[in-house]
């Protein structure tokens, strides 16, 4: 800070608390980002604030498709709507593929694109006021070796991360000869299904869970 006020003009305004539509507050564990009022305003656009809430922002009943369905006759507010929910996946990361799916069909909207995005505002209207964490820790980054004489070490780095980050980093010297492990990892644990498909409601939660996106601490 001392160093830029030396080149550009600044002035300190004290920790963030509110920057762009998204909220900052903190506690000893960490920092908790919500843009709660933006899609509170989001729900009043679409008038939507009493609408029933779902439990995930996904029908995985079927495929969105590019015919079906009658075009909307003005796909303006459409396309408006869509444009504010991407804005929303900056603290809500939970809503990245449904917001995707609509988003692909902004160039000719249809009946049913806007039913998906009406579903995916009766998500938010049920998880308006969750919040992504960032909690204060450590990234642990474990070293395998295909030796099993060779004891596996790990090595820490300090980081200020959302806790569901972890990166798992296998390699040994027989890496530089072109070999490497490739491990399979369970559906059950593929926390980054959440960003490229429907999930049912049971994994869609845990998923989220994992993400650092929930209620907010009392």
């Amino acid at each position: 800070m001392g160093l830029l006020s030396t080149e550009f003009s600044m002035k300190d305004l004290g920790p963030l608390s509110y920057f762009l539509g998204v909220s900052v507050t903190r506690d000893v564990h960490g920092l908790f980002l919500s843009q709660s009022q933006y899609a509170r305003d989001i729900l009043s656009r679409a008038k939507m604030s009493d609408c029933n809430p779902v439990r995930t922002p996904v029908d995985t009943a079927g495929k969105l498709g590019s015919t079906d369905g009658d075009l909307l006759s003005d796909p303006t507010h459409y396309r408006s709507l869509a444009g504010a929910l991407q804005y929303l996946t900056f603290t809500r990361p939970d809503i990245s593929y449904a917001v995707q799916q609509v988003c692909m069909h902004m160039h000719a909207p249809r009946s049913s694109h806007l039913n998906a995005l009406k579903r995916i505002l009766r998500y938010i209207k049920g998880t308006v006021t969750m919040v992504t964490t960032y909690y204060h820790g450590l990234l642990n980054v474990r070293l395998l070796s295909p030796d099993p004489a060779q004891k596996p070490s790990t090595v820490v780095l300090p980081m200020s991360l959302p806790n569901h980050v972890g990166f798992a980093i296998f390699f040994s010297n027989s890496v530089k000869m072109g070999h490497f492990w490739v491990l399979h990892v369970p559906s059950r644990y593929q926390v980054a299904d959440i960003f490229t498909k429907g999930l049912p409601r049971v994994l869609f939660e845990d998923f989220r869970s994992s993400l650092s996106i929930r209620e907010p601490p009392p």
